[in-house]
């Protein structure tokens, strides 16, 4: 990392910050040309970006302005009929059994970016359309089966420390002896026999009936976490019956006696397994509390929102204003997105004040001590300034470590931060860090790691050198002691498997892999789908799950996409062509993903 770039200009101060609340915003005081397009406005670093025709309608305007990655519409509606058009063609190719295209395959996973970005302006074009949501169906998928036929591994569950039971997973291992139900036998009643851990993955496990020893035939996979799985004993305190697998049954005379000497000195789970899983899955944040959450559609700012739901943990919010409860956010309870009332106020970030006149009496304010409390820094002379660069994961494309600059500095280490050469002229894309930030780092982090750092859009000195750009821009490098240095020791290695967020479409929950370990960053790879829906994401993060959590929470999982089959068109067309056309047509600022 590098930490001598202070001489290539003069610091620039801090200044404070102010509550701010208004839809509008005043323009931020920069010599950069401004350039409108369909009403949105965009700056660009050196005005040369160049002209595009429009596919659909003709219309001529700056290239960088037009939607999709590669340029090829001038507004929402142009593409939204370029893809209607030839959404019928794909149709119909389905229907005649031919496998789906890269574009299909795309956009049926295409992340809703507008969930963060620009939901509001597809909520509006939508407005008398109902919109289908639901999500892949899990049906058919086994993780059991997924890490057996693959030989796979998956993340124990005390690498998420903020899961169920993470805190105390204790001495679960292979070879723990458990009581469960016994399904091969010929009895009416429901009764029990003992297995011994032959593999963990995650919360699963896979069992094996003790007497079978090295026979692999009757092998089962269950959650150990799941209400039918007991300690050695319970059946004996509990008066259940334990009767040994018919297939096996001929194999002793004395079972007690075979069960004493296989038990002794085995273990087993402690006496209270089941009502610590319980107790861990309480959750402190309850429905009809309110909370501030980032607004997704100005990421500058917070609003107040109704929790709807609670999951595992995780939170459906509701903004206050929506009285249809349509428009929502999910994140974890433990997510640094949300905040209790007053966050914003308190530390001086832009906030969005409500127009509901009367909050309902049912609805309280979670208190301030249910929220993860960040890290006390101090903020004295020496401390992060406005102008200052650092790279940093751009939260509209979290597969993307960008140039960066600090646009303000907020009360108790929080910092506004805009990706280079992409932001709004208003500033309503800048997002809110903390100095702790796992998602922060200093100049020269993605060379010294060999990750690929995106350089500003428009900048055209290519290969991109931080000592240049630097001297070109007149800027200073945020020094490297300001940043989080501290790297946990989490557990996680390359390859293995867990259940993970779509931070693109946060209300999904995916299988997924790591595929790269850098200190505390991880790369989580989504099974099934191309490296570009990759995302960065840090050890610690609330939005990753031991295999096996969404089972025992009842949360829907995401399963992979199946590379080579075809897609039905009921799962093809899950969302509206509308639905899918918003996603693909954010302005350049959004980098949406290709669609080839």
């Amino acid at each position: 990392m590098f930490d001598g770039y202070d001489s290539c200009s003069e610091d620039t101060s801090s200044s404070s910050s102010s509550d701010e609340s208004e839809e509008e915003v005043a323009p931020l005081q920069s010599n950069l040309p401004i350039i409108k397009n369909n009403g949105q406005v965009y700056t660009y670093p050196d005005g040369k970006s160049g002209m595009a025709t429009c596919e659909m309608c003709g219309m001529v305007g700056v290239r960088d302005a037009f939607y999709s990655k590669t340029k090829r519409f001038c507004s929402v509606s142009c593409s939204r009929s370029y893809s209607s058009n030839s959404k019928k063609a794909s149709i119909l190719a389905r229907l005649q059994g031919k496998p789906p295209t890269k574009r299909a395959k795309v956009l049926q996973k295409q992340p809703l970016v507008a969930k963060l970005a620009a939901y509001a302006q597809y909520q509006a074009t939508l407005k008398n359309q109902v919109v289908n949501k639901t999500a892949v169906s899990v049906e058919g998928f086994s993780w059991g089966s997924y890490i057996t036929s693959n030989n796979l591994s998956a993340a124990p569950v005390s690498c998420f420390r903020h899961a169920p039971m993470g805190n105390c997973w204790g001495d679960i291992s292979e070879g723990v002896r458990v009581e469960v139900p016994n399904t091969d036998h010929n009895l009416s009643p429901k009764v029990f026999w003992i297995a011994g851990i032959v593999k963990l993955a995650g919360y699963n496990a896979l069992l094996r009936y003790e007497g079978f020893e090295n026979d692999s035939s009757l092998d089962f996979w269950c959650n150990i976490c799941g209400p039918d799985v007991h300690p050695v004993g319970w059946c004996a305190s509990s008066g259940k019956p334990l009767v040994p697998p018919q297939t096996i049954q001929h194999k002793y005379t004395n079972w007690k006696a075979f069960l004493v000497k296989r038990l002794t000195g085995a273990k087993t789970l402690p006496p209270d397994f089941s009502q610590k899983v319980s107790d861990s899955m309480q959750y402190p944040i309850k429905p009809s509390m309110r909370v501030e959450v980032v607004d997704k559609t100005h990421l500058c700012r917070t609003r107040v929102a109704i929790v709807d739901s609670v999951i595992g943990g995780r939170l459906r919010l509701v903004y206050e204003e929506s009285e249809d409860k349509t428009d929502d956010f999910w994140c974890h309870m433990y997510s640094p997105l949300i905040h209790h009332i007053g966050w914003s106020r308190a530390i001086g970030h832009r906030f969005k004040r409500t127009d509901i006149l009367k909050k309902q009496e049912s609805n309280c304010d979670a208190p301030p001590h249910l929220f993860i409390k960040v890290k006390d820094v101090d903020q004295g002379t020496e401390w992060f300034k406005e102008g200052m660069k650092l790279e940093a994961i751009d939260p509209l494309n979290l597969s993307a470590i960008c140039v960066a600059t600090i646009r303000k500095v907020l009360a108790e280490g929080f910092l506004m931060i805009g990706i280079d050469g992409s932001e709004a002229a208003d500033g309503s894309d800048w997002f809110c860090y903390h100095a702790s930030s796992p998602s922060i780092f200093p100049v020269g982090f993605c060379e010294i790691n060999k990750i690929e750092l995106t350089p500003p859009r428009g900048y055209t000195k290519l290969p991109f050198k931080w000592f240049d750009y630097l001297r070109e821009t007149g800027s200073v490098a945020a020094p490297v002691k300001f940043f989080n240095k501290e790297v946990p020791n989490h557990g996680f290695r390359v390859g293995m498997k867990l259940e993970a967020v779509d931070l693109m479409e946060p209300r999904l929950v995916c299988v997924a892999t790591v595929t790269r370990i850098i200190h505390r960053l991880l790369r989580i790879h989504f099974d099934g789908w191309e490296d570009e829906y990759d995302q960065w994401v840090d050890c610690e993060s609330p939005d990753l799950y031991p295999v096996g959590w969404c089972q025992l929470t009842g949360y829907p999982l995401q399963p992979p996409a199946p590379p080579g089959k075809n897609v039905s068109v009921q799962d093809q067309l899950g969302k509206s062509p509308e639905a899918r056309t918003a996603v693909t047509t954010l302005a350049s600022r959004w980098r949406p993903l290709p669609v080839k």
